[in-house]
């Protein structure tokens, strides 16, 4: 195995060379069938499933050049080279300096391989894909053909490891979430309680996170995604819990809810709402449902109970391989109304129904899970009911 200046190559890979080999291959086949004959990969989350390079400095110039016929190229800044030494088993790699123009240093190895005359495919819907790159790329490139949905598919049907990966991050946020209702008291304050949960989800084994969890307490938590704010804690408050964790970049999330004290009627009912539209929505997952049938199953019981004014979102939506700035994979597929992709065994989703009087309170309740040959495998252990305090 190489080694370069005491870093082996691959030695922090999460997959092996020959399961990389084989996510190229079939991303390949696609691209042939799109007549693409080179695709430009930016985006973190594709370029980490094809090679496993993974890094926080992704805000810098990365690309995959990936051809149908031949070697792929990664052109990489300086600082990160040894990174992609330790996380790839590509032999390939193109390295500009701070002060190169990445795009123009791109087009020179696109030109170096004779590839400048081939059909050239980029995902023009990426969130790291800046306007002004894209417009250098289409400057200097001419026609450029939009290869976003061809890697996307064969992420969201993941492999046996791949589950096994989700499913040793949701054991994290396991032990992130009991340490965080364990850390929930009147007089404490929500920095405590996010250290709490923060703190063991790490210890468990997690990694750093897609996106911060969303934890908020008293009248705060009636606002969707807050974040704690050092506010403290009374008696008889809502509190509002959502986390995820990450193993090898997989990630698994969960929600629950509690209450210091005696919560209102209201709070309770749409408390039990959630965990009766959280498992209809359960029931309706098994191979061969559309996307929608779960989505369909959750509203008909929020509907039925009267508070369809209170649930304006999709049900869940897929997880998996995330960086910042999210957890999920909602970009590839999400459980909602109109989406008729059939679900697979292996598609793995967060679906995390929630309710709220905006401004007071929210309740949730969620669960990650996997579709099996026969319905769902939750993948996380801790009870449900709200959490009473």
């Amino acid at each position: 195995m190489q080694q370069l200046n005491n870093v082996v190559q691959g030695s922090e890979s999460a997959f092996s060379a020959d399961e990389y080999a084989l996510r190229m291959q079939r991303t390949r086949e696609r691209l042939s069938a799109a007549g693409v004959d080179v695709m430009i990969v930016t985006g973190p989350e594709n370029i980490f499933w094809l090679t496993g390079q993974q890094t926080p400095g992704y805000y810098t110039f990365q690309a995959l050049l990936l051809p149908v016929e031949g070697d792929p190229v990664f052109v990489i800044r300086q600082l990160e080279y040894f990174n992609f030494i330790a996380n790839t088993f590509i032999s390939d790699a193109a390295i500009y300096q701070d002060g190169d123009n990445p795009v123009d240093f791109l087009v020179g190895m696109l030109q170096q391989r004779g590839w400048l005359n081939k059909r050239i495919g980029l995902d023009k819907r990426g969130w790291f894909l800046p306007i002004a790159v894209y417009e250098l790329l289409q400057s200097k490139l001419g026609t450029i053909a939009d290869t976003a949905g061809v890697i996307e598919p064969l992420r969201a049907v993941k492999s046996a490891a791949e589950v096994e990966k989700i499913a040793t991050a949701a054991r994290y946020v396991d032990a992130g979430m009991r340490a965080g209702m364990a850390a929930i008291r009147s007089g404490s304050d929500e920095n405590a309680l996010v250290s709490a949960m923060m703190g063991a989800a790490i210890a468990a084994g997690s990694e750093y996170v897609g996106m911060e969890p969303l934890v908020s307490t008293g009248p705060r938590s009636g606002v969707p995604h807050g974040t704690w704010r050092r506010r403290v804690m009374q008696d008889n408050e809502p509190v509002f819990l959502e986390m995820a964790a990450a193993h090898d970049r997989y990630h698994a999330a969960l929600m629950r809810s509690a209450w210091i004290g005696r919560p209102p009627a209201i709070a309770l009912e749409m408390e039990k709402v959630c965990q009766e539209a959280l498992q209809a929505a359960l029931d309706a997952i098994r191979p061969g449902a559309t996307c929608a049938e779960p989505h369909i199953a959750c509203q008909k019981v929020i509907d039925r109970a009267g508070f369809t004014e209170h649930f304006k979102k999709r049900t869940g939506y897929s997880i998996g391989v995330s960086f910042a700035p999210d957890w999920g994979e909602g970009g590839i597929l999400s459980l909602y109304s109109g989406v008729t992709t059939e679900l697979q065994p292996g598609m793995t989703f967060h679906i995390p129904p929630a309710l709220r009087i905006y401004g007071e309170f929210t309740v949730g309740v969620s669960e990650t899970v996997v579709v099996t040959e026969t319905g769902y495998r939750q993948l996380g252990s801790l009870s449900r009911p709200l959490t009473l305090l």
